[in-house]
């Protein structure tokens, strides 16, 4: 995935969507809500977030009914946890097995999963010369997307 304008948005919600309803009745309605409410923003949600958004539309579950379904869309791979921000972010290739690799933009606040095979050998190749045997991966890049870099150096008094 890339950042927001970079790819059809309301494909990926449908497919993502699409996968999960295959999930039959461990999908229920609210982790549906949940999903959907994670799927619509290109930045990453933290469970208050997601509260907020369904208190907006009338729902009032407990933060505990949120993260338990944030946790199980994170295991059924609907979703990725952010840890440097304690949030969660929409998988647009939930059918693919594959690591979770992040560019976060520190000016708009967006994320965007990256795939990127020869990083993915790369660090196995690191592990396993380090005679270390991962259990979990999650690589975060923070800076500033293309969008936000050119704002900012477009400014009055920018070099």
């Amino acid at each position: 995935m890339s950042f927001p304008g970079h790819h059809d948005h309301r494909d990926c919600v449908q497919a993502t969507l699409a996968v999960a309803e295959q999930l039959g009745a461990a999908f229920t309605a609210l982790r549906r809500q949940v999903l959907e409410i994670v799927l619509e923003s290109h930045k990453p949600m933290g469970a208050y977030d997601v509260l907020g958004q369904l208190a907006r539309a009338g729902k009032r579950p407990a933060p505990p009914t949120v993260y338990r379904a944030l946790d199980f869309l994170t295991r059924e791979g609907l979703v990725h946890r952010i840890d440097s921000l304690s949030a969660f972010v929409a998988c647009f290739a939930p059918t693919k097995a594959h690591c979770s690799h992040f560019l976060l933009c520190r000016a708009c606040g967006r994320a965007a999963e990256i795939e990127d095979t020869a990083l993915d050998a790369a660090l196995a190749k690191a592990a396993r010369s380090g005679g270390f045997a991962p259990e979990r991966e999650t690589v975060e890049i923070t800076g500033m997307c293309l969008e936000c870099a050119n704002s900012a150096s477009s400014r009055p008094g920018k070099a």
